[in-house]
């Protein structure tokens, strides 16, 4: 028997923005000098991304300006936007039909009876509520009251992993696990109202969307989790932060990420590998997360691959934008749309700095 994934579901909110669109809409929010106006357009344009999703749309780019009332135009120097507060009641009207949105699409992906769920594994990191997404899961999906509930929270960029990790862990303990695993994230909540480049990037790569997973022991063709890997690099906890301030959650992002990915990825994941009786020249596929036009292209070097090996991580990142924790699982789907084989490392990054990865078996 095999710890596989019979289903994956991915969604994404109703209405999109375009990135010149959404450029466009930063400089209508903030008072900014010209010299700021001009950083924005570039650094929107230099992000990789070309569309993405949002809660807070209320209608599409097409051929007039996508449409949103919960980012006003400041009044003042000192206006940051909504509250957190104000944020988090968002989060918790629009992020239940998202995240079931795709855990329905998982499950029947699985053909997996809603009673047969044993376990649910939640991640998220764009929010917080109590009752929260897994209860209403629980109410939406009917699954059974009996269902063991797991959150993986405010990890970054990563969580879908960590989560990938724990599901894998419930199906290993009892073959008769049924693990339903369901990351969300609402990126959009967290504009900032500020000119500070990291700001600014951030404002220009995140979206949101959801991606689930179904995880139980079978003897199928369905991918198999192999196994996964974390790694924390030393001295690096000031690259990348995510923290809670007064009007949303706040992100930093140094510009030495890239450069740290390049000099620590490659000998950490060469010995991860060997674990496995594999090299970087075994594995068929790699689903990166694409944090970033940079970040892939550090992957990129750092794995040794053509240019072009991560086009399925760019792709992601054009359509969608940065998702955060659900996004490796676009990639996945991806690779799975396309019929691939073989070994696959999924891997994503998030503060600390952090490295995760789960090897998948196409």
């Amino acid at each position: 028997m095999s710890i596989v994934i019979a289903g994956l579901g991915i969604a994404v909110p109703e209405h999109f923005i375009e990135q010149d669109d959404a450029a466009a809409r930063a400089h209508t929010l903030v008072t900014s000098s010209a010299k700021e106006q001009q950083m924005t357009a570039v650094l929107y344009r230099r992000s990789g991304v070309k569309t993405r999703h949002s809660v807070l749309l209320r209608a599409s780019t097409n051929g007039e300006p996508a449409k949103q009332d919960f980012f006003l135009p400041a009044t003042g120097l000192t206006e940051n936007g909504p509250s957190t507060a104000t944020r988090m009641q968002a989060y918790e009207e629009t992020a239940l039909e998202l995240a079931t949105n795709a855990a329905e699409a998982a499950l029947n992906d699985a053909n997996a009876n809603r009673d047969a769920i044993t376990h649910l594994v939640t991640v998220s990191c764009s929010g917080f509520s109590a009752p929260g997404v897994d209860l209403g899961l629980i109410e939406q999906l009917g699954l059974p009251p009996s269902v063991a509930r797991t959150n993986v929270g405010f990890m970054g960029c990563h969580g879908a992993l960590n989560g990938l990790r724990v599901a894998r862990a419930f199906a290993a303990a009892d073959p008769n696990a049924v693990v339903l695993l369901m990351a969300v994230e609402l990126c959009s909540l967290h504009y900032q109202y500020s000119a500070d480049p990291q700001q600014l990037v951030a404002n220009s790569l995140f979206a949101d969307g959801a991606g689930a997973l179904v995880i139980r022991t079978a003897r199928t063709q369905a991918p198999q989790v192999l196994g996964s890997g974390s790694h924390v690099v030393p001295d690096t906890r000031d690259l990348m932060s995510w923290r809670i301030g007064d009007h949303g959650f706040e992100m930093t992002l140094s510009p030495k990420v890239p450069e740290v990915i390049r000099s620590e990825l490659h000998p950490w994941i060469e010995g991860w590998l060997a674990q496995y009786n594999l090299t970087l020249e075994d594995i068929a596929h790699w689903a990166v997360h694409p944090g970033g036009p940079r970040i892939v292209d550090a992957c990129e070097t750092a794995l040794g691959l053509e240019r072009g090996g991560l086009d399925r991580s760019r792709e992601i990142l054009a359509r969608y934008g940065n998702m955060s924790s659900p996004t490796v699982l676009f990639v996945l789907d991806e690779l799975r749309r396309q019929s691939q084989r073989g070994p696959c490392v999924l891997l994503g990054f998030g503060p600390g700095l952090a490295i995760e990865a789960a090897l998948v078996q196409l």
